[in-house]
């Protein structure tokens, strides 16, 4: 007897953080890009480049806003959603967000690492409830991992004691500007979670 058995199909992530890429803008434009499932913002873009690749590539976005982040309103960017504080059901994945900078200046979207220990307790029992967490998306880093020690870019403890109780699959994240070679030297494993800076732009199949 034949069974006919579904293939899983794999979703294809775009992620953005930090400057525009000309090459992402080019393909978008020239409708060259690859089809994605899913767009994902991890902050430091103006809300206008968000619409225009939700427009253009008409899928959602979802975003956590960067520590430069200051012209952001509710309904700007256009057609996209912020995510922060949030646990939320992408298809087959649980997708969770987190805004924002640690505290330096005083100015918008930062916290001190107490406060987002806070935001992140009081998620639990969502968390719980849902199952737990396949994708945690931030503007920071977590500490010693694609941070620096200028106060500015050091990266969350708490986001360390995260992806140590919560075990996501991936950890994506911007905020340290770095140039990659090929996609795996933005990827460092932490036990089982690929904590991934997608400064400029990357892909991610899951």
């Amino acid at each position: 007897m034949k069974t006919n058995l579904t293939k899983p199909h794999n979703l294809k992530i775009l992620t953005v953080s930090d400057f525009v890429d000309k090459s992402l803008t080019q393909m978008v434009e020239d409708k060259t890009l690859e089809p994605v499932d899913l767009i994902v913002s991890c902050g430091d873009l103006d809300p206008e480049y968000l619409s225009f690749l939700r427009d253009r590539l008409d899928k959602p976005l979802f975003y956590v806003k960067g520590n430069h982040d200051i012209r952001y309103t509710p309904s700007n960017p256009v057609g996209c959603e912020n995510i922060h504080a949030k646990l939320i059901r992408f298809k087959s994945l649980n997708i969770m967000g987190l805004d924002g900078s640690i505290w330096y200046n005083g100015g918008v979207n930062q916290y001190t690492d107490r406060e987002m220990k806070k935001i992140i307790s009081g998620m639990w029992f969502s968390i719980w409830r849902k199952g737990g967490i396949h994708i945690v998306v931030t503007h920071a880093p977590p500490r010693h991992i694609h941070d620096a020690e200028d106060r500015c870019h050091m990266g969350f403890d708490s986001f360390v004691k995260l992806i140590d109780k919560r075990k996501p699959d991936y950890f994506i994240h911007g905020h340290t500007h770095k140039e990659f070679k090929t996609h795996y030297d933005r990827i460092t494993t932490v036990n089982s979670t690929k904590v991934i800076n997608t400064c400029g732009f990357t892909f991610l199949e899951v």
